[in-house]
């Protein structure tokens, strides 16, 4: 019988990354952190632009 390889993947994708080698390296940011700060950034525009007098 052949024995099988314990390898860690196939040879033909020589420098691909996998989802979870990528995954461990990338920033994390919560949804609400995201959200919280599209409100942020709008009201502060809002008010600047208010505040220059190019208030419709």
């Amino acid at each position: 019988m052949a024995k099988k390889s314990s390898g860690d993947g196939l040879m033909s994708s020589a420098g691909l990354m996998r989802y979870y080698d990528a995954d461990k390296k990338a920033i994390h940011v919560q949804p609400k952190t995201v959200v919280i700060f599209g409100i942020v950034s709008g009201i502060s525009i809002l008010l600047l632009s208010a505040s220059f007098g190019l208030w419709p």
